[in-house]
Protein backbone atom coordinates (compact mmCIF):
# COMPACT_ATOMS: atom_id res chain seq x y z
CA UNK A 1 0.00 0.00 0.00
CA UNK A 2 3.00 2.08 0.65
CA UNK A 3 4.63 1.05 -2.35
CA UNK A 4 1.47 2.55 -4.39
CA UNK A 5 0.94 5.74 -2.22
CA UNK A 6 4.60 6.58 -3.31
CA UNK A 7 4.53 5.63 -6.98
CA UNK A 8 1.64 7.64 -7.91
CA UNK A 9 2.84 10.55 -5.85
CA UNK A 10 6.61 10.04 -8.12
CA UNK A 11 4.71 9.89 -11.33
CA UNK A 12 1.99 12.52 -10.95
CA UNK A 13 2.38 15.15 -13.38
CA UNK A 14 3.02 18.25 -11.71
CA UNK A 15 1.67 20.58 -13.83
CA UNK A 16 -1.99 19.26 -13.43
CA UNK A 17 -1.90 18.96 -9.24
CA UNK A 18 -4.67 21.18 -8.00
CA UNK A 19 -3.10 24.86 -6.59
CA UNK A 20 -3.01 25.06 -3.06
CA UNK A 21 -6.17 26.11 -1.54
CA UNK A 22 -4.85 29.43 -0.13
CA UNK A 23 -3.81 30.22 -3.71
CA UNK A 24 -6.45 30.17 -5.49
CA UNK A 25 -8.97 32.07 -3.53
CA UNK A 26 -6.07 35.39 -3.86
CA UNK A 27 -5.67 34.92 -7.45
CA UNK A 28 -9.28 34.59 -8.20
CA UNK A 29 -10.42 37.56 -6.26
CA UNK A 30 -7.65 39.75 -7.29
CA UNK A 31 -8.91 39.17 -11.13
CA UNK A 32 -11.99 39.99 -10.46
CA UNK A 33 -11.29 43.06 -8.81
CA UNK A 34 -9.43 43.98 -11.63
CA UNK A 35 -12.35 42.89 -13.82
CA UNK A 36 -14.75 45.08 -11.80
CA UNK A 37 -12.67 48.54 -12.48
CA UNK A 38 -12.50 47.75 -15.66
CA UNK A 39 -16.13 47.34 -16.02
CA UNK A 40 -16.90 50.10 -13.58
CA UNK A 41 -15.52 52.53 -16.22
CA UNK A 42 -16.57 52.97 -20.25
CA UNK A 43 -14.30 52.45 -22.33
CA UNK A 44 -11.50 52.71 -19.52
CA UNK A 45 -12.71 55.89 -18.27
CA UNK A 46 -15.28 57.76 -15.71
CA UNK A 47 -17.57 60.11 -17.23
CA UNK A 48 -16.26 62.92 -15.60
CA UNK A 49 -12.96 62.74 -17.75
CA UNK A 50 -15.40 62.56 -20.63
CA UNK A 51 -17.08 65.77 -19.70
CA UNK A 52 -13.31 67.33 -19.70
CA UNK A 53 -11.90 66.23 -22.34
CA UNK A 54 -15.36 66.91 -24.48
CA UNK A 55 -15.76 70.41 -22.79
CA UNK A 56 -12.22 71.36 -23.61
CA UNK A 57 -12.50 69.97 -27.74
CA UNK A 58 -16.00 71.95 -27.47
CA UNK A 59 -13.41 75.27 -27.12
CA UNK A 60 -10.77 74.56 -29.05
CA UNK A 61 -12.93 73.76 -32.17
CA UNK A 62 -15.35 76.43 -32.05
CA UNK A 63 -12.25 79.36 -30.88
CA UNK A 64 -10.38 77.79 -34.06
CA UNK A 65 -13.26 78.16 -36.42
CA UNK A 66 -15.19 81.11 -35.19
CA UNK A 67 -14.00 83.26 -37.85
CA UNK A 68 -15.72 80.90 -40.84
CA UNK A 69 -18.80 81.08 -38.39
CA UNK A 70 -19.53 84.56 -38.53
CA UNK A 71 -19.31 84.64 -42.05
CA UNK A 72 -22.07 81.94 -42.31
CA UNK A 73 -24.18 83.65 -39.85
CA UNK A 74 -23.98 86.69 -41.68
CA UNK A 75 -24.85 85.00 -45.16
CA UNK A 76 -27.64 83.27 -43.60
CA UNK A 77 -29.12 86.29 -41.84
CA UNK A 78 -29.06 87.98 -45.46
CA UNK A 79 -32.00 85.95 -46.62
CA UNK A 80 -34.05 89.13 -45.34
CA UNK A 81 -32.34 91.09 -48.07
CA UNK A 82 -32.26 88.95 -50.86
CA UNK A 83 -31.08 91.87 -52.94
CA UNK A 84 -27.84 91.91 -51.61
CA UNK A 85 -24.94 89.96 -52.80
CA UNK A 86 -23.92 87.53 -50.01
CA UNK A 87 -21.25 85.38 -51.79
CA UNK A 88 -18.29 84.05 -49.46
CA UNK A 89 -15.96 86.56 -51.01
CA UNK A 90 -18.04 89.30 -51.04
CA UNK A 91 -18.89 88.78 -47.02
CA UNK A 92 -15.42 88.58 -45.80
CA UNK A 93 -13.93 91.37 -47.83
CA UNK A 94 -16.75 93.55 -47.04
CA UNK A 95 -16.27 92.58 -43.13
CA UNK A 96 -12.79 92.91 -43.52
CA UNK A 97 -12.72 96.66 -45.12
CA UNK A 98 -16.00 97.68 -42.70
CA UNK A 99 -14.46 95.97 -39.23
CA UNK A 100 -11.18 94.74 -39.35
CA UNK A 101 -9.75 91.23 -38.25
CA UNK A 102 -11.99 91.80 -34.98
CA UNK A 103 -14.81 91.85 -36.75
CA UNK A 104 -14.45 88.01 -37.65
CA UNK A 105 -14.18 88.12 -33.61
CA UNK A 106 -17.43 89.26 -32.36
CA UNK A 107 -19.51 87.19 -29.83
CA UNK A 108 -16.75 85.11 -28.66
CA UNK A 109 -17.28 85.85 -25.26
CA UNK A 110 -20.64 84.20 -25.78
CA UNK A 111 -19.12 81.04 -27.73
CA UNK A 112 -16.57 80.36 -24.94
CA UNK A 113 -19.07 80.73 -22.17
CA UNK A 114 -21.46 77.79 -24.04
CA UNK A 115 -19.62 75.79 -26.13
CA UNK A 116 -17.33 74.43 -23.10
CA UNK A 117 -20.25 73.39 -20.76
CA UNK A 118 -22.56 71.82 -23.94
CA UNK A 119 -19.46 69.99 -25.10
CA UNK A 120 -19.04 68.27 -21.83
CA UNK A 121 -22.86 67.57 -21.62
CA UNK A 122 -22.38 66.53 -25.37
CA UNK A 123 -19.79 63.63 -25.26
CA UNK A 124 -20.44 62.44 -21.50
CA UNK A 125 -24.42 61.92 -22.76
CA UNK A 126 -23.37 60.20 -26.26
CA UNK A 127 -20.49 58.08 -24.34
CA UNK A 128 -23.16 56.63 -21.85
CA UNK A 129 -25.41 56.21 -24.34
CA UNK A 130 -23.41 54.73 -26.68
CA UNK A 131 -22.62 51.80 -23.93
CA UNK A 132 -25.82 51.30 -23.01
CA UNK A 133 -27.37 50.83 -26.98
CA UNK A 134 -24.05 49.12 -28.48
CA UNK A 135 -23.96 46.25 -25.63
CA UNK A 136 -20.69 45.65 -26.27
CA UNK A 137 -20.44 45.74 -30.04
CA UNK A 138 -18.27 48.54 -31.42
CA UNK A 139 -20.09 48.56 -34.94
CA UNK A 140 -22.65 49.36 -34.08
CA UNK A 141 -23.95 52.38 -36.50
CA UNK A 142 -27.28 52.36 -35.25
CA UNK A 143 -26.16 53.16 -31.68
CA UNK A 144 -24.11 55.73 -32.38
CA UNK A 145 -26.35 57.76 -34.49
CA UNK A 146 -29.15 57.17 -31.67
CA UNK A 147 -27.02 58.36 -28.99
CA UNK A 148 -25.78 61.19 -30.96
CA UNK A 149 -29.94 62.14 -31.22
CA UNK A 150 -29.44 62.24 -27.03
CA UNK A 151 -26.44 63.86 -26.82
CA UNK A 152 -27.11 67.00 -28.90
CA UNK A 153 -30.83 67.19 -27.28
CA UNK A 154 -29.19 67.79 -23.84
CA UNK A 155 -26.02 70.04 -25.39
CA UNK A 156 -28.68 71.95 -27.56
CA UNK A 157 -30.50 72.96 -24.15
CA UNK A 158 -27.49 74.41 -22.35
CA UNK A 159 -25.55 75.77 -25.91
CA UNK A 160 -29.06 77.70 -27.38
CA UNK A 161 -29.30 80.62 -24.97
CA UNK A 162 -25.53 81.62 -25.52
CA UNK A 163 -26.20 80.94 -28.99
CA UNK A 164 -28.97 83.41 -29.99
CA UNK A 165 -26.83 85.73 -27.89
CA UNK A 166 -23.54 84.80 -30.31
CA UNK A 167 -25.16 84.95 -33.64
CA UNK A 168 -26.77 88.90 -32.61
CA UNK A 169 -22.92 89.68 -31.80
CA UNK A 170 -22.20 88.34 -34.65
CA UNK A 171 -24.07 90.44 -37.35
CA UNK A 172 -23.18 93.68 -38.78
CA UNK A 173 -24.27 96.85 -37.55
CA UNK A 174 -25.56 95.18 -34.19
CA UNK A 175 -27.05 97.62 -31.80
CA UNK A 176 -25.84 95.59 -28.92
CA UNK A 177 -22.72 96.55 -26.82
CA UNK A 178 -21.37 93.55 -26.00
CA UNK A 179 -22.42 89.85 -24.13
CA UNK A 180 -23.75 91.58 -20.84
CA UNK A 181 -25.61 94.29 -22.88
CA UNK A 182 -27.65 91.58 -25.10
CA UNK A 183 -28.55 88.99 -22.67
CA UNK A 184 -30.03 91.65 -20.17
CA UNK A 185 -31.71 93.24 -23.35
CA UNK A 186 -32.92 90.48 -24.65
CA UNK A 187 -34.46 88.81 -21.91
CA UNK A 188 -35.74 92.84 -20.87
CA UNK A 189 -37.03 93.47 -24.64
CA UNK A 190 -38.48 90.12 -25.74
CA UNK A 191 -38.42 87.80 -22.36
CA UNK A 192 -36.51 84.63 -21.70
CA UNK A 193 -38.16 82.79 -24.10
CA UNK A 194 -36.15 84.58 -26.68
CA UNK A 195 -33.64 82.64 -25.83
CA UNK A 196 -35.17 79.32 -27.07
CA UNK A 197 -37.10 80.45 -29.99
CA UNK A 198 -35.16 78.18 -32.00
CA UNK A 199 -34.48 75.75 -29.83
CA UNK A 200 -37.18 72.95 -31.66
CA UNK A 201 -35.15 74.19 -35.01
CA UNK A 202 -32.19 73.56 -33.71
CA UNK A 203 -32.92 70.05 -32.13
CA UNK A 204 -34.76 68.55 -35.83
CA UNK A 205 -31.23 70.22 -37.39
CA UNK A 206 -28.83 68.73 -34.99
CA UNK A 207 -30.86 65.61 -34.49
CA UNK A 208 -30.16 64.33 -38.18
CA UNK A 209 -26.35 66.23 -37.89
CA UNK A 210 -25.47 64.38 -34.97
CA UNK A 211 -27.17 60.97 -36.52
CA UNK A 212 -25.08 61.63 -39.76
CA UNK A 213 -22.11 62.94 -37.83
CA UNK A 214 -21.87 59.96 -35.52
CA UNK A 215 -22.70 57.68 -37.51
CA UNK A 216 -19.99 58.07 -40.41
CA UNK A 217 -17.29 58.96 -37.83
CA UNK A 218 -17.48 55.69 -36.41
CA UNK A 219 -18.22 53.79 -39.65
CA UNK A 220 -14.98 55.96 -41.04
CA UNK A 221 -12.60 55.48 -37.85
CA UNK A 222 -13.21 51.44 -38.48
CA UNK A 223 -12.50 51.29 -42.10
CA UNK A 224 -9.33 53.69 -41.81
CA UNK A 225 -7.95 51.79 -39.29
CA UNK A 226 -8.92 47.88 -41.02
CA UNK A 227 -7.17 49.58 -44.26
CA UNK A 228 -3.60 49.46 -42.24
CA UNK A 229 -3.97 47.97 -38.72
CA UNK A 230 -0.47 48.03 -38.30
CA UNK A 231 0.18 51.24 -38.47
CA UNK A 232 -3.50 52.19 -36.91
CA UNK A 233 -1.73 53.63 -33.39
CA UNK A 234 1.03 55.36 -34.98
CA UNK A 235 -1.38 57.14 -37.24
CA UNK A 236 -4.15 57.83 -34.81
CA UNK A 237 -4.30 61.73 -34.59
CA UNK A 238 -4.30 61.42 -38.59
CA UNK A 239 -7.15 58.83 -38.48
CA UNK A 240 -9.49 60.47 -35.84
CA UNK A 241 -8.71 64.03 -37.92
CA UNK A 242 -10.12 62.62 -41.11
CA UNK A 243 -12.94 60.80 -39.90
CA UNK A 244 -14.14 63.46 -38.13
CA UNK A 245 -13.27 65.93 -41.14
CA UNK A 246 -15.14 63.58 -43.57
CA UNK A 247 -17.90 63.31 -41.35
CA UNK A 248 -18.49 66.94 -40.29
CA UNK A 249 -18.70 67.84 -44.15
CA UNK A 250 -21.20 65.05 -44.66
CA UNK A 251 -23.68 66.19 -41.66
CA UNK A 252 -22.91 69.73 -42.34
CA UNK A 253 -24.29 69.99 -45.92
CA UNK A 254 -27.34 67.89 -45.28
CA UNK A 255 -28.71 70.38 -42.58
CA UNK A 256 -27.79 73.80 -44.19
CA UNK A 257 -31.51 74.07 -44.91
CA UNK A 258 -32.79 73.83 -41.10
CA UNK A 259 -29.83 76.11 -40.06
CA UNK A 260 -30.73 78.93 -42.19
CA UNK A 261 -34.13 78.70 -40.64
CA UNK A 262 -32.59 78.91 -36.90
CA UNK A 263 -30.26 81.88 -37.95
CA UNK A 264 -33.34 83.46 -38.75
CA UNK A 265 -35.16 82.60 -35.87
CA UNK A 266 -32.53 83.77 -33.68
CA UNK A 267 -31.59 86.87 -35.45
CA UNK A 268 -34.97 88.10 -36.02
CA UNK A 269 -35.58 91.69 -35.69
CA UNK A 270 -32.12 92.54 -35.45
CA UNK A 271 -29.97 94.68 -38.54
CA UNK A 272 -33.17 94.26 -40.58
CA UNK A 273 -33.80 90.31 -40.12
CA UNK A 274 -37.64 89.65 -40.44
CA UNK A 275 -39.77 89.40 -36.84
CA UNK A 276 -41.73 86.09 -36.97
CA UNK A 277 -44.80 86.10 -34.94
CA UNK A 278 -44.40 81.94 -33.71
CA UNK A 279 -40.90 79.66 -34.03
CA UNK A 280 -43.20 77.79 -36.65
CA UNK A 281 -40.46 76.15 -38.78
CA UNK A 282 -42.66 75.92 -42.07
CA UNK A 283 -43.31 79.69 -41.57
CA UNK A 284 -39.78 80.56 -41.64
CA UNK A 285 -39.17 78.28 -44.77
CA UNK A 286 -42.30 80.00 -46.41
CA UNK A 287 -41.19 83.17 -45.79
CA UNK A 288 -37.40 82.35 -47.27
CA UNK A 289 -38.72 80.61 -50.42
CA UNK A 290 -41.03 83.32 -51.19
CA UNK A 291 -38.09 85.93 -51.13
CA UNK A 292 -35.11 84.17 -52.54
CA UNK A 293 -36.75 80.85 -54.13
CA UNK A 294 -35.52 77.80 -53.04
CA UNK A 295 -31.76 78.56 -53.17
CA UNK A 296 -32.05 80.98 -50.25
CA UNK A 297 -32.54 77.40 -47.91
CA UNK A 298 -28.66 76.92 -49.18
CA UNK A 299 -27.14 79.85 -48.19
CA UNK A 300 -24.07 80.09 -46.06
CA UNK A 301 -23.79 75.96 -47.12
CA UNK A 302 -19.85 76.55 -48.22
CA UNK A 303 -19.05 78.45 -45.38
CA UNK A 304 -20.97 75.74 -43.02
CA UNK A 305 -18.73 72.65 -45.26
CA UNK A 306 -15.36 74.85 -44.20
CA UNK A 307 -16.42 74.96 -40.22
CA UNK A 308 -18.05 71.62 -39.79
CA UNK A 309 -15.22 69.87 -41.82
CA UNK A 310 -12.27 71.20 -40.06
CA UNK A 311 -14.14 71.72 -36.59
CA UNK A 312 -14.91 68.20 -36.79
CA UNK A 313 -11.11 67.29 -37.13
CA UNK A 314 -9.68 69.59 -34.81
CA UNK A 315 -12.85 68.71 -31.83
CA UNK A 316 -12.17 64.20 -32.21
CA UNK A 317 -8.51 64.98 -32.51
CA UNK A 318 -8.75 67.08 -29.51
CA UNK A 319 -10.98 65.03 -27.69
CA UNK A 320 -9.21 61.46 -27.90
CA UNK A 321 -5.88 63.29 -27.00
CA UNK A 322 -7.83 64.10 -24.12
CA UNK A 323 -9.18 60.60 -23.52
CA UNK A 324 -5.71 58.92 -24.22
CA UNK A 325 -4.28 61.54 -21.85
CA UNK A 326 -6.49 60.17 -18.96
CA UNK A 327 -6.08 56.74 -19.93
CA UNK A 328 -2.12 57.52 -19.27
CA UNK A 329 -3.09 59.01 -15.85
CA UNK A 330 -5.37 56.31 -14.78
CA UNK A 331 -2.96 53.02 -16.03
CA UNK A 332 -0.20 55.48 -13.76
CA UNK A 333 -2.50 55.36 -10.58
Amino acid sequence: MATTEAASTKFQNPDFRAPLPQQQPVEFHKKNKETEEVKSAHDGLEFWQFMVAGSIAGCVEHTAMFPVDTLKTRMQALVSCPNQTVGLRHAFTSLIKKEGPLGLYRGIGAMSLGAGPAHAVYFSVYEFCKEYFSKGNPNNSAAHAISGVFATVASDAVFTPMDVVKQRLQLSSTHYKGLWDCTTRVLKEEGFGAFYASYRTTVLMNAPFTAVHFATYEAAKTGLMEISPDTASDERLVVHATAGAAAGALAGAVTTPLDVVKTQLQCQGVCGCDRFTNSSIRGVIRSIVQKDGYRGLMRGWKPRMLFHAPAAAICWSTYEAGKTFFHGRNANK
